[in-house]
């Protein structure tokens, strides 16, 4: 491996502790449930999911998780039902 890449390879590890220097805008997520799999999506400060609980609710477990693992770095704005 190039020197170059050494560096590169150590300031990315320094860039991946420093959470905040990230900030999610959208993305889809195949969440495995106990029962079955759900398509969990954030686009622009929003999330949806394709189960029932998160059709009444506005949010749900996989939402929650999503929320909890990404912590910091997406947009604080409330979860809608779509």
């Amino acid at each position: 491996m190039d020197y170059g890449m050494i560096g590169k390879i150590e300031k990315a590890k320094r860039y991946a502790q420093e959470r905040n220097r990230f900030q999610f805008h959208s993305f889809s997520v195949s969440v495995e449930g106990d029962n079955n799999t759900h398509e969990v999506k954030y686009e622009k400060g929003v999330w949806s999911c394709d189960c029932d609980f998160f059709k009444t609710r506005g949010r749900c477990v996989h939402t929650i998780a999503l929320e909890t693992i990404l912590e910091g770095m997406t947009r604080l704005e409330p979860a809608t039902a779509t």
